[in-house]
């Protein structure tokens, strides 16, 4: 019997964490397309995980997230910190520009902060203000870091710890599977992520069911 084995990818993922974040890894040979149903990421992972770990955390306005707003949506998560030196701000603008390219309400960023003793909601506020974020669309989220650090691994699939974080974009279709994921660093990368984004949400809407349909299901 085949054993599927999602989770012993994270060692690899930590290995590449360096500082702030992982680094670029602008020699790397570039990487199809994923596709339906696969993971096929910079990140060297190829299995289908789904993010179906519900949490809350506090965003940018002070306000709580629950996770379940994002059920039927597509989505992508993010890792950063304000106070980081450089590589956050990139990678925070190219998902500004993405989400300039794609104005569908169907399509929404989390980014998860690793620092949340220094990223207070008023923090976040004024760092997301400098990418002119819509809060409805980009939501920017701190909390405890027990729980960040849980929903890294166990929504976003990837590890955070304080500081430390990866500089890739995660993508997630409407029925929460992870899609892929790319180095938001790199150009090239970059058009991917934003290929793949736009791939998923082509995607027909899986209907929920209805209350009767549910009804009709239980013994």
């Amino acid at each position: 019997m085949k054993q599927a084995a999602p989770r012993v990818m994270l060692p690899l993922f930590v290995a590449m964490l360096v500082g702030c974040g992982e680094g670029d890894r602008g020699g790397a040979a570039p990487t199809p397309a994923p596709v339906a149903g696969r993971v096929e990421p910079d990140d060297e992972a190829a299995v289908t995980n789904v993010a179906d770990t519900p949490f809350t955390l506090t965003d940018q306005t002070g306000q709580p997230f629950d996770s379940r707003a994002l059920r039927g949506k597509v989505w992508m998560g993010a890792i950063f910190f304000a106070n980081c030196p450089g590589p956050c701000f990139r990678e925070n603008q190219a998902i500004a520009d993405i989400l300039r390219r794609i104005e569908t309400p169907d399509f929404l960023v989390v980014s998860l902060t690793c620092d949340p003793d220094n990223d207070t909601p008023d923090v976040l506020r004024r760092y997301a203000e400098r990418f002119e974020a819509d809060p409805l669309r980009w939501k920017f989220l701190t909390g405890d870091m027990k729980v960040i650090s849980e929903v890294g691994q166990k929504t976003f699939f990837l590890p955070v710890e304080v500081g430390v974080h990866s500089e890739r974009g995660v993508v997630f279709d409407r029925q929460g599977r992870l899609r892929g994921g790319y180095h938001l660093l790199q150009p090239d990368r970059v058009a991917l992520l934003e290929k793949l984004i736009r791939d998923v949400l082509a995607e027909p809407a899986v209907p929920a069911a209805t209350e009767t349909e549910a009804a009709g299901a239980a013994p």
